[in-house]
């Protein structure tokens, strides 16, 4: 069982009316790190973890026995979706974080000539998509589509797969993958 320790540090400084920043100074850290390991891009050590709790305070016990509240939207406006990509692919998440989830929904954006990485993919799950825009290649073990728009793929994310944006227009999508994998 992992713990999202992201979620459970934005739960316990937001019970204890603490913005990141206010964390940040009391823990004698940078607002970044704070906001870095909120968002799960950082996994803390255990000794940055308990300075970071002691600015709260809160010891590391009590900590890992808070149980978060999960608020569970139906609905997202665009500006709410969270980007977990960077570089010339945009990954943009449908809710916060993926705790507790079993699905998870993304709207992707590949830049002209972007692609997944020479070395293909491979991972527990199953994915599927439907393009929207431009061109998208997809390779899934020796088979290879160029999907454009309204086309869709769908397979077993064991199969080794990558993805690259090909055509003079960058390539929307929007994806589903279960269990959450990013």
């Amino acid at each position: 069982m992992s713990v999202d320790v992201g979620e459970r540090l934005r739960f316990v400084r937001l019970r204890h009316g603490l913005s990141q920043r206010a964390l940040a100074k009391r823990a004698g850290v940078t607002n970044s790190t704070i906001s870095l390991i909120e968002s799960n891009r950082v996994n803390p050590s255990v000794g940055a973890l308990k300075r970071i709790l002691d600015g709260v305070p809160i010891g590391l016990a009590d900590f890992f026995a808070v149980e978060p509240e999960r608020e569970r939207k139906a609905f997202y406006a665009t500006e709410e979706l969270t980007e977990i990509g960077k570089g010339k692919i945009s990954y943009r998440q449908v809710g916060e974080t993926l705790f507790g989830r079993q699905l998870q929904i993304l709207k992707e954006r590949y830049e002209v000539g972007a692609d997944t990485g020479r070395i293909p993919l491979s991972h527990e799950g199953e994915e599927g998509g439907i393009v929207l825009s431009g061109r998208l290649e997809v390779t899934v073990g020796d088979e290879r589509r160029i999907l454009g728009p309204g086309d869709a793929y769908a397979f077993d994310s064991r199969r080794p797969h990558r993805f690259r944006c090909i055509g003079p227009v960058p390539c929307e999508v929007v994806s589903a993958c279960t269990p959450p994998s990013f």
